[in-house]
């Protein structure tokens, strides 16, 4: 069982993860197995070229990554993290799915799938978490 007792519980704590609230990210699901957060794209996540920035991408699936690790084990901070962005968004919504594929004694690596509300591959996030 993790640390969180429910979504709500999760949610007002990452409420001090201030950046992440800013820029819109929502937590919408939180199991023991997975997290799923969102973001609704507006002008303010575009960059010079009219595309969304990376950093807003990046954002999401770091959010997912905090959430879901910080669940399993807390406090867990980001070790090492990398991201492939796959593709440019299409829709206005964003999801990031976060699954943990190991749980250590120290460590945790954390896959977040980032799509589209169209079902499009965006970004593939690997982030590796230390548990302090």
């Amino acid at each position: 069982m993790g640390k969180f007792t429910c979504k709500e519980e999760a949610k007002k704590y990452f409420e001090g993860d201030k950046y992440a609230m800013i820029t819109g990210v929502e937590l919408e699901e939180l199991t023991d197995n997975y997290s799923l957060a969102s973001l609704i794209l507006t002008d303010i996540h575009r960059n010079a070229n009219g595309g969304i920035m990376g950093g807003a991408i990046f954002t999401l699936a770091d959010f997912a990554f905090a959430v879901l690790s910080n669940h399993l084990h807390n406090p867990t901070v980001a070790q090492q993290v990398s991201i492939n962005y796959l593709g440019a968004p299409k829709g206005d919504r964003l999801f990031a799915r976060a699954v943990c594929k190991k749980n250590g004694g120290r460590t945790m690596v954390i896959n977040v799938d980032v799509t589209d509300n169209t079902g499009r591959d965006i970004a593939q996030f690997i982030g590796s978490g230390f548990k302090l």
